[in-house]
């Protein structure tokens, strides 16, 4: 869980580097819009459902593995 936590706290600093160091004018054309929300709730929703999907194979492949070893 630790290294799973470092993990996304150093690509989200990565991807913050990224970000500031970037003059995008379609990000300022669709910020102008008001279309940039958009864009940020549905990359939020995505990954949200992307982390529920991969927490909930991980607790199936945990199930397996104590199933697997208690035959054993």
């Amino acid at each position: 869980m630790k290294n799973k936590s470092l993990l996304f706290t150093l690509l989200f600093v990565i991807m913050n580097i990224a970000a500031q160091a970037q003059n995008v004018e379609m990000a300022d054309t669709m910020r102008s819009n008001g279309k940039i929300y958009v864009v940020v709730v549905v990359a939020a929703v995505v990954s949200t459902v992307l982390s529920i999907y991969m927490i909930s194979i991980d607790k199936k492949v945990a199930q397996l593995e104590k199933k697997i070893n208690e035959k054993k």
